[in-house]
C-alpha cells in the first residue's frame, strides 16, 4: 500500500503558568487564530481554538508528520513570542510546562466543539479549578476503562470512559 491514512482527533489543554489570568480580549481571539494558524502549517488541520483567561484548548487532527511533544513545543514557542510583541503587559508570559492530550472519537468532534466554543460559559459556571495533582489523579483512574470521551463534571475538566 503506497499510502498512509490517519485521523487522530486530540483535544489539547495547557495553561498559563501559575494560572495567571492573562488571555482577555481584545488579543483573545487573534491569539487562539494565531494558535490554530500554527497547528494547520504544521499539518494539524484545526477544528477548533479556544479557552480562558488562563488555559488554551485545541482541537486538531494530528498529522502522520509531527510528533505530539514537537507539535505542542512549536505551539507554545510561537504563541508565547507572539503574545510578548503585544505589549508590556505580556512581557512575563509563559506557559505551563505540561499539558493534557485526549484523544477524540470521530462522534465526539462536535461535542468537542461545542466545549471548547462555550468556554467563557463553562469557566463562569464552574470557576473552580483541580490542581494537577488531581488532574493526574483522575486521570489515571479514568485510564483503566479503556476508550475515552471528553467530560464536564462540576468544577473540573476530567475524562470518563466515551458512551457513544
Amino acid at each position: 500500500m503506497g499510502q498512509s491514512l490517519l485521523r487522530n482527533y486530540l483535544h489539547i489543554v495547557f495553561s498559563t503558568k501559575n494560572r495567571q489570568a492573562l488571555i482577555y480580549p481584545p488579543v483573545e481571539d487573534e491569539f487562539h487564530a494565531y494558535i490554530g494558524g500554527i497547528c494547520n502549517r504544521l499539518e494539524c488541520h484545526v477544528l477548533k481554538v479556544g479557552g480562558y483567561t488562563d488555559h488554551v484548548h485545541i482541537l486538531c487532527m494530528l498529522s502522520k508528520k509531527i510528533a505530539l511533544m514537537k507539535l505542542l513545543a512549536e505551539i507554545k514557542a510561537y504563541s508565547s513570542k507572539w503574545i510578548k510583541a503585544k505589549g508590556f503587559s505580556y512581557e512575563d508570559f509563559y506557559w505551563q510546562d505540561g499539558y493534557g492530550a485526549f484523544s477524540v472519537s470521530p462522534s465526539g468532534v462536535n461535542n468537542v466543539i461545542d466545549y471548547i466554543a462555550n468556554q467563557h460559559e463553562h469557566q463562569a459556571t464552574f470557576p473552580s479549578r483541580m490542581n494537577s495533582v488531581d488532574f493526574s489523579t483522575n486521570m489515571r483512574l479514568n485510564m483503566m476503562s479503556g476508550t475515552f470521551g471528553i467530560s464536564v463534571i462540576p468544577g473540573i475538566f476530567a475524562c470518563r470512559p466515551f458512551r457513544a
